[in-house]
């Protein structure tokens, strides 16, 4: 009761955050804004502990957590919430892994198999991130489904499918000799995506409609 009551005397609002699709442009703009100062601290207490509770589910809990930190306000204890900042930020994450990789192609001396690293890994993040992005749209639209428990494993075949296409990433290099700038760059950032797809993906496997 003492839960519900400091709930209904939260009035919080989430700082503007850029956006870069109509999806993500829809789910964030039912975000409000407003000072931080104006947090309550019983309101930041709960969300605290919604979003660890949350996180327990995540395959990665403690990137789980860290990732959601700045999005507690708009999250509360909302789970569709949850769900969408989850997939709005692996989304972004994505786009800054896809640049990455696309910055390897002004390295000098790239030998052929290098290229060809960077070409296929290049289209496989592409995918996923149509992938992440037709999940979001799902997400967006879910509340004015008549089949929400369809539309959730939706969801989780378009999450399912933008992990496998990172996986074929890494897999590129197994048995073939690169550098380390092309290894480091290209591993290092798709493992860190494949672990935010990953918990987005133990989300979606924990919602029950």
């Amino acid at each position: 009761m003492a839960a519900a009551k400091s709930l209904r005397s939260c009035s919080l609002h989430f700082s503007h955050i850029f956006v870069f699709s109509f999806a993500i442009l829809f789910l964030m703009s039912s975000i409000p804004t407003v000072p931080a100062k104006t947090t309550n601290s019983s309101c930041i207490k709960t969300y605290k502990s919604y979003r660890k509770t949350a996180c327990k589910s995540a395959t990665y809990q403690k990137d789980c957590y860290k990732s959601l930190s700045p999005y507690a306000s708009a999250i509360k204890t909302d789970p569709e919430k949850l769900y969408k900042v989850t997939l709005y930020i692996t989304i972004r994450a994505a786009r800054e892994t896809s640049s990455s990789i696309s910055s390897l192609w002004r390295l000098k001396d790239l030998t052929p198999t290098e290229r060809g690293i960077i070409r296929d890994c290049a289209e496989t993040v592409s995918h996923a991130i149509d992938e992440l992005k037709q999940s979001l749209t799902v997400m967006t639209n879910l509340r004015s489904s008549s089949d929400r428990r369809s539309e959730m494993e939706n969801v989780r075949t378009w999450v399912s499918a933008a992990l496998t296409d990172q996986s074929t990433c890494t897999d590129e290099f197994d048995g073939q000799t690169v550098s380390n700038a092309v290894n480091k760059n290209i591993k290092k950032t798709v493992l860190n995506l494949a672990r935010m797809t990953s918990n987005c993906l133990a989300f979606v496997d924990a919602v029950n409609y």
